[in-house]
């Protein structure tokens, strides 16, 4: 695999627009020198490199490589003891802030574990050097005062002496005596002293020394005598300046040089990691996918799109190669499309091998090859004294000796330039000889005799690329399976040409090429109609999928709708119904007042207990209103699993839930608990809702009520303790109410021992009541005689 084959596929025009994505140099000259790699393993792990770096980018955009410097020879220099400028010290920091941003960013995408985490995970911030670095360095030209104590110190001396000197020099040019001698009232520097312009007349009125004239010799610069001491103090301190920088710069290239290992790999790892990321935004601008690969020579690109041609004018294709046939002959009239499809497999095969994806669609499937040989475009060598026919045949016979089963060969105009009859004979015995060497082969040609070769061959197929006679333009569609037509003769007649001239034309094709084109031709209209029939038959039935989907989403709809307007309906009836019942309870309170107001007359007492039980059963009517039970049938229901202990089930036919506390027995009959019911219930009637869970209840509730009250909570205890009989009667009467209507059946009255009044009025009132099924005295661990255990029909 040459870098002369590669060119004729334009790989090189990929890789360049590869590296227009890579950030640092290093990056993009190693974008530009990438080479197809042969193994199937390296193929896929670079395409895996290439996919998880895509998915990073979806997922939370792409790394910063910003910064990032090539500083190797540097950090050489300092490895060796040399001492590093101030610019390659703020190289060696940009590079290290860029290291510590791409750890930031794989911080960040922990949770995703990629093949690229080994590399990020070999990068070594180094905060500390960074730090050291940008802190003591302000620019290439300046160090900061804040880079050690004594430089600090000594910039400081420096303003001191500075502003001295200017104190006095501003008391000389402020002067009178002076203001004639002077050229002018200014201070300046020369030769890095303070100096004041004095007329050269004048010089002899200002003692001092001479540092420079101007150009016009009118005005000497003078450093008079009472700065002198001072301008020599600066030049003292600016020594020791600069030999407190050289020591600065000596520690930081020091520092520099005892991790320059480290930072060398760090730096390998962001440029390869750099080079990654710009083929994953290579992909995304190709609009690329992952293809499947293989090592056995089978190529299938779904929707195909050469990534050279503009995306809004390119036309995906279907190319097949290495399935069901070894060798694929092309044909067709010119400008069809031909050379770009056998381009379109070569160029996505290398591409692939470089560990890029592809612009086709998902699934696609391609082969990582030895040798990739391609013969496309005129050659024709003046210099060589070689024809175009000629310097094609020389590259033909290069690839027949190099070809094997592990090579893909890609040759356009095969057997051009040159007679006819010679060139397809030539042709023919090319592509035998290749198909025996067991390499797969896309070639085109205008020859009707490489049709027939085709047609005849066993693992060799026609290929051709679609035109439309009726506008004269290609489609370029790729038909595999079909052979194509020059249409030579449709194309003139459009153009035009004297219908004479064309049917002489026809006249002079032999009887037996007429009638393999009229055969074609055939086969094309077939095709054709075929074609729009199934277009149609995928339309109507994405029509009728379309109209299904519809009608469900209407279906939903309505559903929904319905199950809104219940559930209003129900929470309107709830709030009037909560009103209905304090009201009744109302009532209720006023007929006990009335029942204790006259004990000795029996008939208001039954009237008053008559009136109490019939609100309460309206009550109880208004709850079964507004709250029903749906009744949960389902055809052919079927548990999932046997049922287990524990198991929380619904029961159907009431629309309650309970909990599992039996197996099913003989007759298929599971004993279950609702609440402080248990009852026994067919298998049939019961639908699994979760598995068991160990869970503790206490004694206290919450109840969710369907009736919109909200949450309430439920006691199953009556404390009466300390009452009066005829008011803990009333209280217990009210809390039995409520255990009626929150399902319970079973609870605990607390009337203490004492002398035992209010154990037998809630004795003798239990008795007589309708809903208590039976009561009695607590036991041993229950609280004995000091409470009543009660259970409600």
């Amino acid at each position: 695999m040459t870098y002369k084959h590669c060119k004729s596929l334009e790989l090189d025009k990929v890789l360049k627009m590869l590296s227009h994505h890579a950030s640092c140099e290093d990056a993009k000259e190693m974008a530009v020198s990438v080479e197809p790699q042969k193994n199937l393993d390296m193929v896929q792990s670079l395409v895996n490199q290439t996919n998880d770096a895509h998915i990073m980018l979806a997922r939370f955009g792409g790394p910063s490589f910003g910064g990032l410097k090539n500083v190797n020879n540097a950090l050489q220099l300092a490895f060796s003891g040399a001492v590093l400028s101030m610019r390659d010290l703020l190289n060696v920091a940009s590079t290290l802030k860029a290291v510590r941003s791409l750890v930031s960013y794989r911080e960040k995408c922990a949770q995703v574990n990629t093949c690229l985490n080994i590399l990020f995970d070999s990068m070594s911030p180094n905060k500390y050097l960074e730090d050291k670095i940008y802190s003591a360095i302000l620019s290439e030209d300046e160090i900061a005062d804040t880079a050690s104590d004594q430089l600090e110190d000594i910039r400081r001396k420096m303003r001191a002496q500075e502003s001295k000197i200017r104190e006095q020099l501003d008391r000389i040019i402020r002067s009178s005596h002076y203001q004639k001698a002077l050229q002018e009232p200014i201070v300046t520097m020369r030769n890095g002293r303070f100096v004041v312009p004095v007329k050269q007349e004048n010089r002899a009125d200002v003692p001092g020394l001479v540092h420079d004239t101007s150009a016009s010799g009118s005005t000497v610069f003078i450093e008079p005598m009472a700065v002198v001491d001072a301008n020599n103090e600066i030049k003292v301190l600016k020594s020791k300046e600069r030999d407190e920088i050289e020591r600065i710069l000596i520690d930081l290239s020091a520092q520099t040089g005892s991790f320059a290992q480290g930072i060398k790999s760090s730096y390998e790892c962001a440029v390869e990691l750099d080079l990654i990321f710009a083929k994953a935004h290579l992909a995304y601008s190709m609009k690329a996918s992952v293809p499947v690969l293989n090592n056995t020579g089978s190529v299938n690109l779904k929707s195909a799109r050469h990534p050279l041609i503009d995306q809004k004018a390119v036309v995906p294709t279907d190319i097949r190669l290495g399935e069901d046939f070894d060798t694929l002959v092309i044909t067709g009239p010119n400008t069809g499309g031909k050379t770009v499809a056998i381009k379109t497999i070569g160029l996505l095969t290398l591409m692939v091998m470089c560990g890029l994806m592809i612009p086709a669609a998902d699934d696609s499937h391609i082969a990582v090859f030895d040798n990739i040989f391609a013969d496309i475009g005129d050659e024709q060598s003046i210099e060589q004294s070689l024809s175009t026919f000629s310097s094609h045949m020389k590259n033909v016979i290069s690839i027949i000796e190099k070809s094997d089963d592990k090579t893909l060969v890609l040759i356009d105009e095969l057997g051009a330039g040159t007679d006819p009859v010679e060139g397809a004979a030539i042709a023919i015995a090319i592509l035998e000889r290749l198909h025996i060497a067991g390499a797969k082969v896309a070639a085109t040609t205008h020859y009707a005799e490489l049709k027939a070769y085709a047609i005849k061959t066993p693992r060799v197929e026609n290929g051709s690329c679609e035109f439309d006679v009726s506008t004269l333009r290609p489609t370029y569609r790729l038909l595999i399976g079909v052979p194509g037509r020059s249409n030579a003769f449709a194309i003139s007649e459009r153009l035009g040409m004297d219908t004479q001239v064309v049917n002489r034309a026809r006249e002079l094709v032999s009887t037996e090429n007429s009638r393999f084109e009229d055969v074609v031709e055939k086969l094309e209209s077939s095709r054709t109609q075929m074609e729009k029939e199934h277009q149609k038959a995928q339309e109507l039935s994405i029509a009728a999928r379309k109209a299904r989907q519809e009608a469900e989403q209407i279906k939903i709809d309505v559903d929904e709708l319905r199950q809104k307007e219940i559930k209003e309906a129900r929470e309107q009836a709830a709030r009037i119904v909560e009103k209905a019942r304090r009201e009744s309870e109302t009532f209720i309170d006023e007929i006990e007042k009335l029942k204790k107001a006259s004990k000795d007359n029996r008939d208001i007492s039954n009237l008053a207990a008559q009136a109490k039980a019939l609100a309460k059963q309206h009550n109880r009517d208004m709850d079964n209103i507004i709250n029903p039970v749906d009744n949960i049938k389902e055809e052919n229901y079927e548990l999932p699993r046997n049922l287990v202990l524990g198991d929380t089930v619904l029961i159907a036919d009431i629309g309650e839930k309970a909990q599992v506390i039996s197996l099913p027995d003989k007759k298929n009959i599971v004993e279950v608990q609702a609440g402080l019911i248990k009852t026994r219930v067919p298998v049939s009637n019961l639908r699994l809702i979760q598995s068991a869970k160990k869970s503790t209840q206490s004694k206290t509730r919450t109840i969710n009520s369907d009736l919109g009250r909200g949450d309430m909570k439920i006691n199953t205890t009556c404390d009466i303790r300390g009452m009066a009989a005829d008011d803990g009667i009333l209280t217990l009467d009210r809390f039995i109410d409520t255990q009626v209507r929150t399902g319970l059946t079973e609870f605990t009255v607390i009337h203490g021992k004492g002398t035992g009044v209010l154990r037998k009025a809630v004795g003798q009132y239990l008795k007589k009541h309708p809903m208590v099924k039976e009561h009695r005295l607590g036991t041993f661990g229950e609280g004995e005689d000091g409470v009543t255990i009660v259970t409600l029909k």
